[in-house]
């Protein structure tokens, strides 16, 4: 009987596999170029105003904006965040960022206390005319600033609330919108949690702020984007309200150095660009930082 060795069952080397091809999909790579050319289209301008701010204003006037980069951006910046753009020496693009900055944060936090308030009265107590005022303050919608504007200054005048920051913010803050979307919120949320918060003792106050507050956060949210943005970009109520340099806005002060590039001096194009670039930061941050919660206060409905 022949002997088999073990040799004559040597295991063939194993064939290691390979993992398998991912397909090309074009219209994935369509769909990213498209985003990707818009967003550099979106983008041109702001690159633009950096490059201009680089370069000597005398040279833009010469030959126009360019490619080329120069080295006056220290000086623009230092030029446009603290040198005084008035007579009294007050109005600094520091100062005008901060007064932007508390009459955003105002408008917004005021405007969403007094939504929430308003929106919990209607929904939550039983009043005869609750549906009357929500209409009523509905229709607020269809009378925008400028019908309203000359009695609101007549009434923040006799008041004394000319350039104060009380006299930017309070006569705005009333907002229909925001009630509208916190009122539909409320609406939404189960009768169920009232009873339990009902049983478990909670008053009126106590589940406003413990329950609907919290539950209310991604909303909150998306209406402080609306509101701030709205704040921050105000023009004509401030122009009203403040004739004290001190108290101007980053808006104001753009508008008055661009009334100033029509003198017969040198326009300060570098200036006015980063002061402009300075406008545009505060918003883009509050979008991206809330962009989720924008989202979802804005099309979540279970609670």
């Amino acid at each position: 009987m022949t002997d088999i060795t073990d040799a004559h069952f040597t295991a063939a080397p194993a064939v290691a596999a390979r993992p398998a091809r991912r397909r090309l999909r074009w219209g994935a790579v369509a769909d990213h170029a498209i985003l990707i050319a818009g967003a550099l289209f979106m983008m041109a301008p702001i690159a633009m105003l950096l490059q201009m701010s680089t370069v000597p204003d005398a040279e833009i006037m010469q030959h126009g904006p360019s490619l080329s980069i120069g080295n006056q951006f220290g000086p623009n910046f230092e030029k446009a965040m603290f040198g005084s753009m008035s007579f009294s020496g007050s109005n600094s693009g520091l100062t005008m960022f901060m007064n932007s900055l508390i009459l955003g944060v105002g408008f917004a936090i005021g405007k969403i206390v007094i939504s929430l308030c308003a929106a919990y009265a209607i929904v939550y107590f039983r009043l005869r005319l609750a549906t009357l005022a929500f209409w009523l303050i509905f229709t607020t919608l269809l009378l925008p600033l400028e019908v309203r504007i000359v009695p609101s200054y007549e009434v923040t005048q006799k008041l004394g609330l000319l350039n104060t920051y009380t006299g930017l913010i309070v006569p705005l803050i009333a907002s229909a919108t925001a009630t509208f979307f916190f009122r539909q919120f409320f609406m939404s949320v189960p009768d169920e949690l009232v009873e339990a918060a009902r049983i478990d003792g909670a008053g009126p106050v106590k589940f406003f702020i413990d329950i609907l507050v919290p539950l209310s956060r991604t909303m909150i949210a998306a209406i402080f984007i609306i509101m701030f943005v709205y704040g921050w970009n105000q023009y004509l109520w401030p122009t009203m309200i403040v004739t004290d340099e001190s108290k101007f806005t980053l808006v104001q002060g753009i508008k008055q150095i661009t009334q100033g590039l029509e003198g017969n001096h040198i326009p300060e194009f570098g200036r006015s660009n980063l002061l402009a670039i300075l406008a545009i930061l505060p918003p883009v941050a509050i979008v991206i930082f809330f962009q989720g919660w924008f989202v979802k206060g804005l099309t979540e409905s279970d609670k």
